[in-house]
C-alpha cells in the first residue's frame, strides 16, 4: 500500500482524536468507570467501512496511478467491563492507461467478557479495462469471512467476469451497471448441509450523486444468484468532507440471503466513520 508512513500516522492520529472525544464525553460520578459509562453509539457503529465518494466501475474519470482512503475507528474498555471493538476500511485504487485495479477491505473485530471473540471480513479485488468512454470489460473476486456463531456462512467467495456500462458520467453524478458470470463457493457453518460449490450470475450497480460541494450520496449494490442462495448487498452512505483530506462518512450496511438457513435474512450494520483519502 502506498504512503506506509502516512498511512500510519493518520491512523494514530484518528485513534488519539477518537479516544480523546470518547474520554471528553463521559461523566466521571463516583467509581463509575469509563467503561460502565459508555458511549453507546460508537459501539453500535463500531463497524468500519471503505469510502466511496463519487466513485465508480470502469477508469473513466479516474486519475492516473494510486489514490484511495482508509478509515479507522475503534474503542477499548477496561473496569467492569473487558470489551475491544475495532473496525477497519479501505479502498485502494490504482489506474494505467485503460486498465485498473480496485482493492476494497472491510474488517470488523469483537472481544468481550460474554462471548467469544467475532471476526468479519468483507473484500472484493476486481480488474477493469476500458473499451470506450461508456463500457468496459471487469474480472472480478468478492466475498466475505464471518467467524460470529449464528452466521450462515463461514466463507462465501464469487469469482466472476463480464462487461459494463455508464449511465451517467458527469461531474456531480455517476451511475454505471455491469453484470456477468461466475461461480460462486461457499463454507456453511452448519456442517450437516455440506458446503456450496456451484455456477452463479451477479450483477452490481454503483451510483453517486454530489448534493453540494462537501456532501455526496452513493449507494453501491451487489446482486449474486445461484440455485443455493441468492445474496444481495447494499452500501448507502452520505460522507460529508472536512478537509481536502478529511470527511466525515455515515452508512448502512445490508446483507441479505433468500436462504438464510437457521440465521435471519437480512443483516444491517450503521456505520459512522472518518476517512483519510490519499492521492498519489
Amino acid at each position: 500500500m502506498k504512503n506506509k508512513a502516512t498511512f500510519t500516522t493518520s491512523a494514530i492520529a484518528l485513534i488519539a482524536a477518537m479516544s480523546a472525544t470518547a474520554a471528553s464525553a463521559q461523566t466521571l460520578i463516583g467509581r463509575d468507570t469509563v467503561a460502565e459509562d459508555r458511549n453507546e453509539d460508537l459501539i453500535e457503529a463500531i463497524e468500519d467501512d471503505a469510502e466511496r465518494t463519487l466513485d465508480r466501475f470502469g477508469n473513466e474519470g479516474r486519475p492516473q496511478g494510486f489514490n484511495g482512503s482508509f478509515a479507522l475507528r475503534g474503542i477499548a474498555e477496561s473496569g467492569n467491563n473487558e470489551s475491544v471493538n475495532l473496525g477497519i476500511g479501505s479502498d485502494i485504487n490504482y489506474v494505467w492507461g485503460q486498465n485498473g485495479i480496485e482493492l476494497q477491505l472491510n474488517y470488523a473485530y469483537t472481544d468481550d467478557d460474554d462471548s467469544d471473540p467475532e471476526e468479519s471480513l468483507y473484500y472484493g479485488l476486481e480488474y477493469t479495462r476500458d473499451f470506450n468512454p461508456v463500457t468496459f470489460g471487469f474480472a472480478k473476486v468478492q466475498g466475505s469471512v464471518d467467524s460470529a456463531t449464528d452466521a450462515q456462512f463461514e466463507t462465501d467467495t464469487f469469482v466472476s467476469f463480464g462487461a459494463g456500462y455508464r449511465i451517467f458520467n458527469e461531474a456531480d453524478r455517476q451511475w454505471s451497471v455491469q453484470a456477468g458470470p461466475g461461480y460462486r463457493f461457499a463454507e456453511l457453518n452448519d456442517v450437516t448441509k455440506g458446503d456450496v460449490s456451484e455456477g452463479a450470475f451477479g450483477l452490481s450497480s454503483d451510483f453517486a450523486q454530489k448534493l453540494t460541494e462537501t456532501v455526496a450520496l452513493t449507494a453501491d449494490t451487489d446482486v449474486i444468484w445461484s440455485e443455493s442462495d441468492t445474496v444481495v448487498f447494499n452500501d448507502l452512505a452520505i460522507s460529508v468532507a472536512m478537509t481536502d483530506a478529511l470527511s466525515l462518512r455515515t452508512s448502512l450496511l445490508t446483507e441479505y440471503h433468500t436462504e438464510p438457513g437457521t440465521a435471519k435474512h437480512t443483516d444491517n450494520t450503521f456505520g459512522v466513520s472518518l476517512v483519510y483519502s490519499f492521492n498519489q
